[in-house]
């Protein structure tokens, strides 16, 4: 991936979380893939239950990625929400923004911390980013982010003429927010 459309990703849900924030709620871990460069969309986490339903739904986030074709994926999640629907210890730093770019080789992990804020007079949260530390090549992945990125390269087995298009019906039918780039949309 080159470093231009890198920052665009990390500076466009930089803005959706701050965005979030704002309207009293984090927003969804979402998988960006990608296919020799080229943005396939994005796809949003389907509403969880808490627990194993938390941790199948991130896993599930990988197929659109390996029906595509996926040669790299960024996936972004925020710490302490997918610890809690997950039930999983909370990892520092917290509260953070986390983005992992992954190819079938490995995959780097980049983190966006911040200290929330509340304006005065306002329910809402205010992400006030803090300093963000080095990228970790081979970072430690909470296990359904690790089971998203490892599944993302997997090439599906799907007996049908669109695996594809398939893929993006039955998941928009299982909840997820399903967003195709106009060079993949259906």
């Amino acid at each position: 991936m080159d470093t231009q459309t890198w920052d665009a990703l990390a500076a466009s849900m930089r803005n959706a979380y701050t965005a979030g924030l704002g309207e009293g709620a984090v927003p969804r871990p979402v998988i960006m893939p990608l296919v020799r460069g080229e943005l396939v969309g994005l796809i949003w986490l389907r509403p969880v239950e808490t627990g194993k339903d938390a941790l199948t739904g991130i896993a599930q986030l990988s197929n659109i990625a390996a029906a595509a074709g996926a040669d790299e994926v960024v996936l972004a999640w925020e710490t302490q929400d997918v610890a809690a629907a997950c039930e999983l210890p909370v990892t520092e730093p917290a509260p953070c923004l986390n983005l992992v770019h992954a190819t079938k080789d490995g995959h780097t992990l980049h983190r966006f911390p911040y200290a929330e804020r509340a304006p005065e007079g306002r329910a809402t949260i205010e992400p006030q980013w803090l300093p963000v530390p080095e990228p970790q090549p081979d970072g430690e992945l909470l296990p359904p982010v690790r089971a998203a990125v490892d599944y993302s390269f997997v090439p599906l087995d799907i007996d049908h003429p669109s695996p594809f298009g398939v893929t993006v019906v039955l998941m928009e039918e299982d909840g997820y927010h399903v967003r195709l780039t106009e060079a993949f949309a259906l």
